[in-house]
């Protein structure tokens, strides 16, 4: 099973590369520091933590919106230049398929977390930027599942990027929401907040707690402990088994 998937893997790394996908990253990167650059300028005091947390914030979104949008126009071109049917026409299983295209884009996520991390030791420490780097490679291998999950499931660019935009904006707000429905504004509940409040809870059970994941807080103030670190890799590899299972039951099932 492992003989198809590295060839497919190495070709999804190489479309990365030819796409400039990593020289974006640094690009974005370049851009991060010049804008944190501005700032020390501005800043009164505390500028190394302003700075820390702004490109924090920007590499980290940054990250996530060229992964999803690569690993979807990726796959649709490959739809449409009926490249998933030549290659499946040959004696390979499917799950071959999905692992190696699954693989390669994980190895993109990985480097694009290390790129977007190295730049942050120059204002955290290095600890700190290390585990810091580890929430975000995990949160970008769930983008990636996801992204392909949708992909696989929808076939167009603009829904399956639609349905990533949203699970991910969700599952970084869905504490808010659990907060602001738990205290509403007048004490007594109707039938409706009841209702209402039911549906985000199934919800937040349902997403990843992204919210928890790749904290600005970690840089600036205190590490991680250990037994949230647990929890993030624990939860990463559950959201990754269930999602990619989806993926594969919906593949299994299409006539190509």
């Amino acid at each position: 099973m492992l003989h198809p998937i590295l060839p497919i893997a190495r070709y999804t790394l190489l479309e990365a590369l030819r796409n400039r996908l990593l020289w974006l990253a640094l690009i974005l990167v370049a851009a991060g520091l010049a804008f944190t650059q501005f700032l020390q300028q501005v800043a009164i005091t505390e500028s190394n933590e302003i700075q820390a947390a702004l490109l924090a914030a920007l590499v980290r979104f940054g990250a996530v919106f060229m992964l999803a949008s690569f690993v979807v126009t990726s796959m649709v071109r490959e739809f449409n230049d009926k490249v998933m049917e030549l290659i499946l026409s040959r004696p390979m299983r499917r799950s071959s398929y999905f692992f190696g295209k699954l693989a390669g884009y994980a190895a993109i996520a990985l480097a694009l977390a290390l790129i977007s991390s190295l730049p942050l030791a120059m204002f955290a420490p290095a600890p700190r930027v290390a585990l810091w780097g580890l929430s975000l490679a995990c949160e970008l291998l769930i983008v990636t599942a996801f992204a392909l999950f949708c992909v696989l499931s929808l076939t167009q660019v603009i829904s399956a990027l639609a349905a990533v935009a949203g699970f991910y904006l969700l599952s970084r707000s869905i504490s808010a929401l659990q907060i602001m429905a738990a205290n509403p504004l007048s004490d007594a509940l109707s039938l409706g907040q009841h209702v209402v409040n039911f549906v985000i809870e199934a919800i937040a059970f349902l997403l990843p707690g992204l919210d928890r994941m790749t904290q600005t807080g970690w840089l600036i103030y205190t590490a991680p402990t250990a037994a949230e670190i647990a929890q993030l890799l624990a939860q990463t590899a559950v959201y990754l088994l269930l999602v990619c299972g989806a993926a594969l039951f919906d593949l299994q099932r299409k006539n190509f």
